[in-house]
C-alpha cells in the first residue's frame, strides 16, 4: 500500500502502459478533488498532459503511444510530476512550463497566467467579420502577460506592427523569451507600464485585452490551483471592473477611424453592462467555448465617451 508520505491513494500500476499511467493519474486527480481551467478540461486531460511531456511523446501519435511501456526511470518522474500536482495544486501548464495557445507553444511560470483566453478563436479568425485583416496594420495587447495575444496577433497579421504592454517587470520576462522563440521581435515590441501610458499619442486598428476582471469575493473563492496565479494579473477590485474602467476610458484616443476594440471580462460581463447601460457592447459569440468576450468600434467609443469616462 503507499506510504503515509504518498500522495497516492492507491498503489501505482507496476511496469505500466502509457495508456495505464493516464488512468491512474486521472483517478488519483479525481479522488483529490483537482480543479481544472487552465488549458485542460478533467482530470484526464491533465494526466494525459503530464505523461506525453515527462515522456516526450508526440500527442499526434497518441493512438501508437498508449500502448508502449516506458522504463522505470521515466515512469517514476510522471509519479513525481503527479505527486506534485496532487501536493501543491499545481496547474499542469507550469510544470511542463508550456502551454499552447493559438496553435502556438509558449513558455509559462508562475510570473504569468496560463493561457486560455478565447482570444485564441477569434485571431485565429482574423477578427472576421468586425475587421479586414488586410487593414490591420497596428495592434496592441494590454496586459500581455505571458505575451501569447500579442505575439498570436504578429503571426496572424504577419505586415502588422505590435506593441505589448505589462505592468510586471517579471511577465515582461516571461514574454521577451516567447517573443524570441517566435521570432517575431522586429514586429513585436515589449513597454513596461500601465495600459496605454507608455505608448504616448500612438493609435491602432486593433486594440485586444485579457485584462484582471475577477473580484475581490471571487478571488476569495477561486480554488487553489489559481493562488498560484499572480494575484496582480486576476484580481480587479469589489466589482472586477477597475481595469476594464480605464481601458474603456482613455481607448477612444487610441483608435484609428475604422478601428476596433476587444476586451474579455469573463464572467464580470453583466457586472460591466449594468456600469454603463447606454453602451452597445457586442457580446461575441464563440464556437469552441468560453464567453465574456466584448467588441467595441471607434464610433461606438467616441459616442459614448461621456458615459465611459464617466462623464455621463
Amino acid at each position: 500500500m503507499p506510504t503515509t508520505l504518498s500522495p497516492f491513494t492507491r498503489r501505482p500500476p507496476a511496469a505500466p502502459t502509457v495508456a495505464q499511467l493516464i488512468r491512474f493519474g486521472a483517478r488519483e486527480f479525481d479522488a483529490a478533488g483537482l480543479a481544472y481551467g487552465h488549458g485542460t478540461a478533467d482530470a484526464r486531460d491533465d494526466a494525459a498532459a503530464l505523461v506525453f511531456h515527462a515522456l516526450g511523446l508526440d500527442h499526434a501519435a497518441a493512438k501508437a503511444a498508449y500502448a508502449t511501456r516506458p522504463a522505470k526511470p521515466r515512469v517514476d518522474q510522471v509519479l513525481g510530476l503527479f505527486a506534485e500536482r496532487l501536493r501543491r495544486r499545481v496547474p499542469v501548464a507550469y510544470l511542463m512550463g508550456r502551454m499552447w495557445f493559438a496553435g502556438h507553444e509558449f513558455e509559462v511560470d508562475e510570473r504569468v497566467i496560463v493561457p486560455r483566453s478565447p482570444f485564441a478563436e477569434l485571431i485565429a479568425r482574423g477578427f472576421a467579420p468586425w475587421i479586414e485583416a488586410g487593414r490591420v496594420r497596428r495592434v496592441v495587447d494590454l496586459g500581455t502577460g505571458s505575451g501569447c495575444i500579442a505575439i498570436a496577433c504578429a503571426l496572424r497579421f504577419p505586415q502588422a506592427q505590435v506593441d505589448a504592454v505589462e505592468l510586471s517587470p517579471d511577465a515582461l520576462a516571461v514574454a521577451a523569451r516567447n517573443v524570441r522563440r517566435h521570432g517575431v521581435g522586429a514586429r513585436l515590441h515589449l513597454h513596461l507600464g500601465d495600459l496605454f501610458e507608455p505608448l504616448g499619442d500612438a493609435v491602432y486598428d486593433l486594440i485586444v485585452s485579457n485584462p484582471p476582471y475577477v473580484s475581490d469575493a471571487e478571488m476569495d473563492a477561486l480554488p487553489g490551483e489559481y493562488l498560484h496565479e499572480p494575484d496582480m494579473a486576476l484580481r480587479a477590485g469589489g466589482d472586477g471592473l477597475d481595469v476594464v474602467r480605464r481601458i474603456l476610458r482613455d481607448a477612444d484616443a487610441h483608435l484609428a477611424p475604422g478601428g476596433i476594440l476587444v476586451v474579455e471580462v469573463g464572467d464580470s460581463d453583466e457586472r460591466l453592462q449594468r456600469a454603463y447601460p447606454g453602451v452597445p457592447f457586442l457580446w461575441l459569440e464563440l464556437e469552441h467555448g468560453g464567453g465574456g468576450v466584448f467588441l467595441l468600434t471607434k464610433d461606438d467609443l467616441h459616442r459614448h465617451r461621456r458615459e465611459l469616462s464617466g462623464a455621463g
